[in-house]
């Protein structure tokens, strides 16, 4: 069975929405902006592509990431592994050619599936409403979250407001930084 890991930069408030720069956005480029830059606080980021076999993101993230990830030296290990797309509407002749396998998965069903197959763990990436739809059907087995000490106020979140009921996490790696940031790594008990 394979390890599905949801990544995300988060404000202290829940926010993920467009932490990079996105345009369009009231609060975007917010990771950078607003806090000041330790590489030390970001070691979980290469790690993470060193340990992940298999990408995962939502189209929205796809159409985001695809033109610019396949070039970007920080991510190259991403470039040769499997990704999926888990999306109701993407199209096969809209994935780009030059960032390897991906596979279109159409329904939460598909990943339980995925999931079942051999082989290492698969990271989640961007993707505010899969991880919602991912957390709330219970697929989801470890998060790794760097929470910034901001409150954003408005944004999409990582989590659902649906009514559900508690799911217990087990803090398995934390760290606090210089700049306020802090590493949470979670695994889901089941």
């Amino acid at each position: 069975m394979r390890t599905l890991i949801s990544t995300a930069f988060i404000s202290l408030d829940g926010v993920v929405e467009a932490p990079g720069g996105e345009p369009g956005y009231r609060n975007s480029g917010w990771t950078f902006k607003n806090v000041e830059f330790l590489p030390e606080a970001f070691e979980i980021k290469g790690r993470e592509q060193q340990e992940a076999t298999a990408m995962m993101m939502g189209r929205i993230s796809y159409e985001a990431f695809s033109p610019v990830w396949p070039d970007m030296e920080d991510f190259a290990d991403y470039k040769v592994m499997p990704k999926y797309v888990v999306s109701t509407t993407l199209a096969e002749e809209n994935l780009v050619s030059n960032w390897g396998e991906t596979v279109i998965l159409r329904s939460l069903d598909e990943v339980a599936a995925l999931k079942e197959t051999e082989g290492g763990p698969i990271i989640i990436h961007g993707s505010a409403t899969l991880n919602q739809a991912l957390s709330d059907a219970g697929l989801i087995d470890r998060y790794h979250l760097l929470v910034f000490p901001l409150l954003l106020g408005a944004g999409k979140r990582l989590f659902s407001a649906t009514d559900k009921d508690t799911q217990k996490l087990r803090l398995v790696e934390h760290e606090a930084y210089a700049n306020g940031l802090q590493k949470n790594v979670f695994d889901v008990v089941r």
